[in-house]
């Protein structure tokens, strides 16, 4: 009796995830968090509308959702004023990199990205075989020069770039960005991941034609619009490569209610800029915190912060350690020198009174 004939890539990959989520986590520990600040989710919720809506679907969740996101993709067509067929709905910005990736990268083919940037991207370019090429971050921002200057060197496929960043909270003005979509090799296509643009100052996001075919943008309703768990994303781009994506993604991949709890929440401008407001108020908080333990809270333009420890990787690892003992739940970057920082997820006040209570207990042990 045999099992899977796995093809030889498969057999050759090792069993990884990019993240071990907090559930997972929990099960391990054998006890749940008090404060979850690790994941970027919005600890404030989805729009009151969007629960409405998605209460109303559930009635009929017996019916298979739309399968080209009709409404969903002309509301935010009209919402950044291009055409239905530059937009591409999908499950979350992950399920949207893992389709493009599937479309652009064969076996051996080169892909650019930042050592320590957003690790999702990397595991599909792994999983379908490609090949990956990462430079350093200049500081704490991605390094848009060394980016294009290595997608050039090796023919690169994508480049990979985040702006606002993951995990840094760092980011590029707009006219960098433009600067860096005209450098784009031939043959390149730039991926811009704007999952955080939301939440970033003004001048940030550069008008961009949408039928330009040199850049395909990610956004996302997991972020500012809180609704991490219903898998909804968006890619903006040239309709001929939105219209590729139809070769090879699911297309009943969207369930209903989160069609209709997307498309309630982008009507509710009041409420995106509530949150948008109240995650300001907690960053601004999460640096206090951070200044009483002396620590440094970097600049963010996102929905978290991240803190340097002002050490090396090890001691962060300690305290990263030493807060999940403490049922504190954070992240960390993974790469140094990056990974002299915690980074800490926007989020109401009592979850934020657990972490400014435990933070010096977990220094103190760290330091131990």
């Amino acid at each position: 009796m045999t099992g899977p004939r796995y093809t030889p890539l498969v057999a050759s990959l090792p069993a990884t995830v990019p993240f071990v989520g907090p559930e997972t986590q929990e099960r391990t520990r054998g006890r749940p968090f008090r404060a979850r600040l690790g994941a970027n989710e919005s600890l404030f919720g989805p729009s009151p509308l969007a629960l409405a809506a998605m209460t109303r679907a559930a009635r009929e969740v017996w019916k298979y959702g739309d399968a080209q996101n009709h409404d969903l993709r002309a509301a935010l067509a009209a919402d950044l004023g291009v055409t239905p067929e530059n937009i591409m709905v999908g499950e979350g910005i992950d399920g949207l990199l893992g389709y493009l990736v599937r479309m652009v990268v064969a076996p051996g083919d080169p892909v650019v990205t930042s050592a320590g940037a957003y690790p999702t991207f990397n595991y599909h370019v792994t999983g379908f075989g490609g090949v990956l090429h990462k430079v350093p971050y200049a500081g704490d921002h991605e390094d848009g020069q060394a980016l294009l200057d290595k997608a050039a060197e090796v023919g690169a496929k994508l480049v990979y770039l985040a702006n606002p960043d993951n995990p840094m909270g760092s980011w590029h003005g707009a006219e960098k960005i433009r600067a860096m979509i005209e450098a784009v090799p031939e043959g390149t296509l730039m991926i811009l991941d704007e999952a955080y643009i939301e939440f970033a100052p003004e001048g940030t996001a550069p008008p961009i034609d949408a039928d330009d075919p040199r850049v395909i943008r990610f956004r996302t309703f997991s972020k500012a619009h809180g609704l991490a768990g219903a898998r909804v994303g968006y890619a903006i781009g040239a309709p001929p490569l939105i219209a590729a994506f139809d070769k090879v993604r699911n297309h009943f991949g969207m369930c209903r209610i989160s069609q209709a709890g997307a498309l309630a929440s982008l009507q509710d401008k009041a409420w995106l800029a509530e949150v948008c407001a109240q995650v300001a108020d907690a960053r601004a908080r999460i640096a206090r915190i951070a200044s009483d333990n002396a620590l440094s809270a970097l600049p963010s333009a996102t929905n978290f912060v991240a803190v340097d420890c002002h050490a090396d990787g090890e001691f962060a690892r300690r305290v990263l350690r030493e807060l999940a003992e403490l049922d504190v739940f954070v992240r960390m970057p993974g790469v140094a020198t990056l990974d002299r920082c915690i980074r800490v997820s926007a989020g109401p006040e009592d979850q934020l009174d657990v972490l400014e209570e435990e933070l010096p207990k977990a220094l103190a042990a760290a330091r131990g």
